[in-house]
């Protein structure tokens, strides 16, 4: 047998929610928006011209690259676009993370930097959370090759205020700081606005949560020109058409839609508030999420008990075993009210059963 396998890049792969397909399921585990995409969508989606498919779409992105910069009041030459949030930071660790110096992200975090990390042979320090789950600025404050973070964290919840965050960004300006904000719009502040200050600063968000375009994946990035210059000359160098016709059009009028975005953000905040107290009155701990899920674990019941007893009634949660830190706590996404209320009652009648 020859020596071929010992030149295979092995890594342990990056494990997603379950995504079952059942008729009557209520699915809160992989922090999909419960409400449909915006009208305006279904309007694109209806006017795309469909003879134009046999044509490769624009590398550029230009329809979408536009809507975003008039959307956020950036210019087109600071926004870069990919297939999700993924392919974004996918890219930004193979353009910036290029030191041996380690970089630097939480231990309890995003379970993809690491699998990035691994793959592309960038080494990397975790940095540990604090009992409340909150980052610690002052373990970013050492040499490093790069600094990536979610604000708020994945999967606590937890938010760091912009101030915090921009002593971060203000310690480390010899490296690529980036700050992956897929959950900002349900409670944070965005530090967008600094990538006017910090040259060395890049923004991430996606159109999965906030604007119910998971499948479509669609995501992008805010940052000086000079570094969306450096995203564009890789990825052109990996894949000129990484957005297909149908994203660009749909991304574009979700977008534009800030009415819709606006109503459905708060029906989403007003039921997470809600659920929140619901769980606390049952006994629930967690710390304030601001994000779109709730990160919880029960004193006397295991979140493993809880997690399958949901999945029998159809009833899908996210339970992480690893690390041990965090094995009892469930990551609970934010349904319709008609959902979190048949999930509270069902979670009644488990903590019940459990208990006796």
């Amino acid at each position: 047998m020859g020596n071929w396998e010992e030149n295979v890049r092995k890594v342990v792969p990056y494990v997603p929610g379950e995504q079952p397909n059942k008729a009557h399921m209520i699915k809160l585990n992989t922090n999909e928006n419960p409400y449909p995409p915006s009208p305006q969508v279904i309007k694109a989606w209806e006017e795309l011209d469909m003879e134009k498919l046999r044509l490769y779409p624009d590398p550029a992105c230009g329809i979408l690259v536009e809507a975003v910069a008039e959307t956020y009041g950036v210019k087109p030459d600071q926004v870069f676009t990919g297939v999700g949030s993924d392919d974004v930071l996918a890219m930004i660790f193979l353009t910036f993370f290029n030191s041996k110096k380690p970089i630097l992200f939480p231990d309890i975090t995003y379970s993809f930097y690491d699998v990035w990390a691994d793959m592309l042979r960038i080494p990397y320090e975790v940095q540990p959370l604090d009992e409340n789950f909150r980052i610690r600025m002052e373990d970013y404050a050492k040499e490093n090759g790069g600094v990536v973070f979610p604000n708020p964290n994945a999967p606590t919840g937890v938010l760091m205020e912009v101030s915090d965050a921009e002593n971060i960004i203000a310690a480390n300006q010899d490296v690529i700081v980036v700050v992956d904000e897929a959950y900002i719009d349900f409670g944070g502040c965005s530090v967008l606005p600094l990538i006017e200050k910090y040259e060395n600063l890049i923004v991430v968000q996606t159109f999965s949560k906030s604007r119910s375009l998971a499948g479509m994946r669609i995501g992008c990035a805010f940052a000086q020109p000079k570094l969306i210059r450096y995203l564009n000359d890789v990825k052109y160098s990996f894949n000129s058409y990484t957005m297909n016709q149908t994203s660009l059009a749909l991304g574009a009028a979700a977008v534009r839609d800030v009415e819709y975005f606006e109503e459905t953000k708060k029906r989403i905040i007003n039921t997470r508030e809600r659920t929140k107290r619901e769980l606390a009155a049952l006994g629930f701990q967690f710390e304030d999420s601001m994000s779109n899920f709730i990160f919880a674990a029960h004193p006397t019941v295991r979140a493993e008990e809880i997690f399958e007893e949901l999945k029998k009634k159809d009833i899908y949660v996210r339970h992480f075993k690893k690390p041990e830190r965090i094995s009892n706590y469930l990551r609970i996404s934010i349904g319709t009210e008609e959902e979190m209320e048949e999930f509270l009652n069902s979670l009644k009648i488990i903590l019940a059963n459990g208990r006796g």
